[in-house]
């Protein structure tokens, strides 16, 4: 099994835009972003620190239903 990377959140963020997530709203250290999706919409935060928690970044992911490899390709 992959290790979860270590990334700042720009790089989180970015590769998150890719996969159809788009940011609403920053508040602070908080980056606010949303998903569509055909039987709901998914919201999730990133906190805005460099790096990101390796325990964070697995929630976040958790969260967004994304798959560790699939975001890794993403990157």
């Amino acid at each position: 099994m992959t290790r979860i990377p270590s990334v700042g959140y720009d790089r989180v963020v970015r590769a998150l835009r890719r996969d159809g997530w788009v940011v609403i709203r920053q508040r602070g250290s908080h980056i606010r972003l949303q998903k569509h999706t055909r039987t709901e919409t998914l919201k999730l935060t990133v906190p805005a620190h460099r790096p990101i928690k390796r325990s964070t970044l697995a929630h976040i992911l958790k969260q967004a239903q994304i798959e560790l490899d699939r975001f890794l390709d993403l990157l």
